[in-house]
């Protein structure tokens, strides 16, 4: 659990260590793959900048099929979790009274959604502003109960990605433009209404 270490301040998960780190460590990575892909020819460097994009050209049936079992696996774990995360929005103190253990659930809760990012990547590449949008905007319409708010999310972060690759496909044909970036163009107006409504309150 070296990876969870790097987070902790006295043996505690602290999110805005993990959200900073998180931010820190994207940055790194991809600073490191611009470098390497820098000598790469034309036609391998529009394959790296598409894939890092984010896009569902060339997926088929195959990856899929190999991504069932990771979700099969995954999900059911994640939805176990969903009275222990309304738990945890109570503040720390109150979950301990209630029994939660927080450290190890905290745990598990970062561990299983990265493994459930990592399988989808593998499928569909680096799609990520679906994970952040998505649960934005079911929350605002059903609450912040999980058992609920995960199915939705979910449901609303497939409707995007069907939205967002049609616009792609109707209206810059000829232009192959990576999905992740239609969806980009989509989310980007919606954060900053959310941005704005963090500031007035």
């Amino acid at each position: 659990m070296d990876f969870i270490r790097f987070f902790q301040t006295k043996g505690k998960v602290r999110p805005s260590y993990l959200l900073l780190g998180g931010i820190g460590v994207s940055a790194g990575f991809t600073a490191i793959m611009t470098i390497m892909v820098s000598d790469m020819d034309n036609s391998s460097y529009q394959l790296v900048a598409r894939w890092l994009s984010g896009n569902i050209w060339g997926t088929s049936w195959h990856q899929l099929k190999e991504l069932i079992p990771y979700l099969l696996v995954l999900i059911p774990i994640l939805f176990t979790k969903a009275n222990v995360l309304d738990l945890l929005l109570l503040g720390e103190e109150t979950s301990l009274a209630l029994g939660v253990k927080v450290e190890r659930e905290r745990r598990i809760l970062l561990i299983v959604p990265v493994a459930l990012a990592a399988s989808c990547v593998s499928a569909s590449e680096g799609i990520s502003f679906i994970g952040l949008v998505g649960p934005h905007i079911a929350r605002r319409y059903i609450g912040a109960r999980h058992h609920m708010l995960i199915p939705t999310s979910m449901l609303i972060g497939g409707l995007l990605l069907l939205i967002a690759d049609t616009i792609r496909r109707s209206l810059f044909q000829p232009i192959e433009i990576p999905v992740g970036i239609v969806i980009f163009v989509l989310a980007a107006p919606y954060f900053l209404y959310l941005l704005r409504k963090q500031i007035e309150r």
